[in-house]
């Protein structure tokens, strides 16, 4: 204890023996101050009432052992006589001429194994028959007799031959119940003595060990009762006491403490202030105090421990500290401390207040705009505030807003989010379309950008005169106070925060309405950047869309389905395309620009308008990536050249794949640059990735690539992909990989449902990157839709191929067509014959439109020319052209294919049209 400590410096001067004396005082020895103290004394006490207790002891125990042995020597007396007196033969030693002659020796034995100092055998007369001294025989018995005679047991103490003697006398009886003799046994006092003295030495020991164990017991109490003390002497510990008392009433904290039976023992000055209690409080029992407040009395009564624990009393809060005491290692009372914190509970209460403030608008701000996306901004708004600031919170968005558009002056509002503490408000649904009127402070705030306090719904006129049924469904609902906090973002009013109570029923204050002001300018900037993310996203998507294929195209060489998901942090540059090709082909393409936004989706574009035109030069797919390659290396050296370029780069990365599906040899060529490999499903559902050299992603150069060739069976399923489908954060690509292998494999089902379960399998919920799914199940051109030929090479070929060609035609039910195809295949054989090398073949193709195709061996290109009036050729390819829908040259490894299609009759172009075109060629 501090008291204690300064009493123990304060009197420290009394001990400090190692200072010279002052004059005029006494010099007392170190061991007379010693036993001056209280500890001293109590030792020299308790030594006393030791060494008293010891003593009385001692006595008590020398007077009762002398009883016991007096008692013993006559029992034992008694009981060695009574045995004698009736030992066998006794009776009949007594009938003999000379009894001595047989007792004496018996007497003298049985003595002898009894311990005692003598046995006597006399008659009536008293005359002894045995006795240890011999010469005592026959001599008359020193004792009383006539006792004994009358049948009775005598025990006295006489002085006999052997001293003095405690001895006793018993009759000896015949069957009659006559006494016929008497029998004495006894011991000397002297024998009696010694054992007390043989006994003497170990009850000395005994008292003192005990006394020594005493002693040492004090010494140790008294010991740590100097400790405990200090030293402290009668005089000290009074001036300590005094000391602690002054202190104790002093201090500006009120000390109670009770007993176990609820009885106040003490009560210190700040306490009966405290607490109102009267002088005579100290002594009576806690429920018989009076002024003592119920809670506070209930707390003192229960003894259990209370830390800090605020009971009002009056107008007063205080804090009160309760810790039971066990000074014997039960409870047996508490300890109780209490202070005033009415000031300090004030402060501590605006603290608070300014805490929760603080964490609501530091929560706002990691927990309102995680996304940007405006209405979930709006629903994170309102989630915050309740109920920590509202009960009910809504969100009303300019309708502009939602889809990414500044809001214009006077726009209705629509609602966008609601929170609240309950859900059967009365309050406008999500989703309704509201036109405030101007008396409401919804309209007011969202046309003055400032935040209006309504403190009571049932005084305000203007708010009900929106909707006055509404209105009193809301207040007799129990919400009763309204914030309408505009939000406003870089000058632009987007919205309105109201915020509506019905619990508490202090209405919103000035305060709150500040808090509302600062959260709502907080929220508002998310909700900005969410709308103009949102315009923005809303326009890459619609670039996006507007540049990937809206429909696929006709074509026989394949059933495709596709599917293409832009991501949720914004539009990539993927992108995919299904290329009719002459001949029933069909080329896929699926591609991939790195990055997001407007400038991948343009580039995306870019790069997507490219390959439908190298395709229309049905170049293979190797030399179409090549071109690509060099476009993209061009595109980047533009865009690093252009110093106001304000995307800073061109493209960053693209990857792509490009597969020519031919149905008639069931053949399918690809190459691949950068982008992951195909999947193809064969009719037993086997699945496999095609092992396709990989090839450096677009824009690098400097590399060949490579292509692949693979025959497909008919109903194989050729996929094609990008990796937003199968790479995510939660698993790699290869683990993605084989979630597709496993979606894939069941052949029975068309494309449409084969991309359906992809999709239900791997397509995450939020995806980070675009996903585009390609699925073609392969078809094929029988022998009864083609027809090939050899040709010979000379000119008298181009004939008889005319007649089999109008045969053929004949057999398909297309000689509407004779005329014309005979005149193209006519032209383009005659070419190959004049211009060309072997071999020469032709073949026809019945599919959409019919196809004439020649082949040679050269790999010359032809080149359409306008003849004049005066030559006499070059007019060969004109005609095919006028001829014919499409025509054109396309290159293979062991020469060129010259093809030209023919629309077949009943479509636009085909049978009649194709003449009248052919008249229409003006007169040469």
């Amino acid at each position: 204890m501090p008291g204690a400590m300064e009493a123990r410096k304060c009197y420290n001067w009394v001990r400090d023996h190692s200072s010279p004396p002052v004059p005029g005082t006494s010099v007392r020895s170190p061991l007379g101050n010693r036993f001056r103290s209280v500890a001293g004394q109590v030792f020299v006490l308790q030594v006393a009432i030791v060494v008293l207790l010891a003593a009385g002891a001692l006595l008590a125990l020398v007077l009762q052992s002398r009883h016991d042995i007096d008692r013993e020597a006559r029992n034992r007396s008694v009981s060695v006589a009574e045995t004698f007196a009736h030992s066998l033969g006794l009776r009949s030693a007594l009938k003999t001429s000379d009894p001595s002659a047989v007792l004496q020796p018996l007497a003298e034995e049985t003595r002898k194994a009894a311990g005692v100092d003598f046995i006597v055998v006399m008659d009536t007369d008293g005359i002894r028959y045995t006795h240890p001294q011999p010469d005592r025989i026959g001599k008359r018995f020193v004792g009383t007799i006539k006792p004994s005679l009358a049948g009775n047991v005598l025990t006295e103490s006489v002085q006999g031959p052997l001293g003095k003697e405690i001895q006793a006398v018993v009759p000896v009886k015949d069957p009659d119940g006559k006494v016929v003799a008497l029998v004495s046994a006894g011991l000397t006092v002297e024998n009696v003595t010694g054992a007390l003295d043989r006994q003497l030495p170990v009850i000395l020991l005994a008292i003192a060990t005990g006394l020594a164990l005493a002693t040492v017991g004090t010494w140790l109490i008294s010991r740590r009762l100097r400790r405990q003390t200090h030293g402290l002497g009668t005089q000290e510990m009074t001036r300590m006491y005094e000391h602690h008392d002054a202190v104790l009433h002093a201090v500006r904290e009120g000390v109670l403490i009770t007993d176990g039976d609820g009885q106040l023992l003490l009560a210190n000055d700040e306490a009966k202030r405290l607490l109102g209690l009267p002088d005579d409080a100290e002594g009576r029992h806690i429920g018989d105090v009076p002024g003592l407040e119920r809670r506070m009395a209930d707390l003192l009564l229960s003894g259990r421990e209370a830390t800090d624990e605020v009971i009002g009393s009056g107008d007063r809060l205080l804090v009160v500290n309760q810790r039971p005491t066990h000074p014997r290692g039960r409870p047996e009372g508490a300890a109780v401390t209490i202070r005033d914190s009415t000031e300090m509970q004030i402060l501590t209460t605006r603290a608070e207040t300014a805490r929760r403030r603080l964490k609501l608008l530091y929560d706002a701000g990691g927990d309102v705009g995680t996304t940007l996306d405006v209405v979930r901004t709006a629903e994170e708004l309102a989630a915050v505030a309740v109920p920590r600031f509202a009960d009910f919170v809504t969100v009303d968005l300019a309708d502009q807003v939602i889809d990414g558009d500044e809001p214009a002056p006077g726009a209705d509002m629509r609602r966008t989010a609601i929170s609240g503490i309950r859900s059967d408000h009365p309050l406008y649904p999500v989703g309704r379309l509201i036109d405030f009127l101007p008396s409401t402070p919804q309209a007011r705030g969202y046309g003055t950008g400032r935040a209006e306090l309504v403190p009571d719904l049932s005084k305000a006129p203007g708010w009900q005169a929106q909707d006055p049924p509404r209105a009193r469904a809301i207040v007799d609902y129990g919400i009763h106070s309204l914030i309408a906090a505009p939000l406003m973002a870089r000058g632009v009013v987007l919205g309105v925060v109201n915020f509506w109570r019905s619990q508490k029923q202090e209405p919103f204050d000035e305060d709150e309405l500040s808090l509302a002001e600062e959260l709502v300018a907080r929220a508002a900037v998310s909700m900005d950047n969410a709308r103009r993310y949102t315009r923005e996203h809303a326009l890459a998507v619609t670039l996006q869309r507007s540049l990937l294929p809206r429909a696929l195209p006709e074509q026989s060489a394949m059933d495709v389905a596709h599917f293409y998901l832009p991501a949720q942090s914004g539009v990539g540059g993927d992108w995919f395309d299904v290329i009719p090709l002459p001949g029933s082909r069909v080329a896929l393409v699926v591609g991939d620009v790195v990055g997001h936004g407007l400038h991948a989706a343009a580039t995306m574009g870019r790069l997507r308008t490219a390959v439908h035109n190298f395709t229309s030069l049905d170049l293979p797919p190797d030399e179409i990536l090549a071109r690509l390659d060099d476009l993209v290396q061009r595109i980047d050296h533009d865009h690093n050249g252009d110093a106001d370029d304000a995307d800073g780069g061109g493209v960053l990365g693209a990857t792509c794949l490009y597969a020519v599906y031919d149905p008639v040899s069931q053949r399918c060529t690809m190459a691949r640059a950068g982008h992951l490999p195909p999947l193809v499903v064969a009719p037993d559902g086997t699945t496999e990735i095609v092992e396709l050299p990989a090839g450096p992603p677009l824009g690098l150069g400097g590399m060949p690539f490579e292509t692949a060739e693979l025959e497909l069976a008919e109903g194989s399923q050729l996929v094609l992909y990008t990796d937003g489908l199968v790479e995510e954060r939660t698993r790699d690509i290869g683990e993605g990989l084989e979630l597709l292998r496993a979606a894939l494999s069941h052949p029975d089902r068309d494309p449409h449902d084969s991309c359906r379960a992809v999709l239900d399998m791997m397509l995450p919920a939020r995806p980070t990157d675009d996903v585009a799914l390609l699925i073609a199940r392969t078809r094929t051109l029988g022998p009864d839709r083609v027809s090939q030929w050899d040709v010979p090479f000379e000119p008298s070929a181009v004939g008889a191929m005319r007649s089999v060609a109008a045969k053929k035609l004949d057999e398909w039910d297309l000689t509407e067509l004779g005329f014309a195809a005979e005149l193209i295949l006519s032209e383009l054989i005659t070419n190959a014959l004049r211009h060309g090398s072997e071999p020469v073949r032709v073949r026809l193709l019945r599919d959409h439109n019919l196809t004439c195709e020649v082949w040679d061996g050269s790999s010359t290109a032809p080149h359409l020319r306008y003849a004049a009036t005066t030559d006499e050729g070059g007019r060969g390819l004109f005609l095919v052209a006028q001829l014919s829908e499409h025509w054109g040259t396309r290159y293979t490894p062991d020469g060129k294919v010259i093809w030209a299609e023919l629309a077949l009759p009943g479509t636009p172009g085909g049978g009649e049209a194709v003449l009248s075109a052919f008249l229409d060629v003006d007169p040469l």
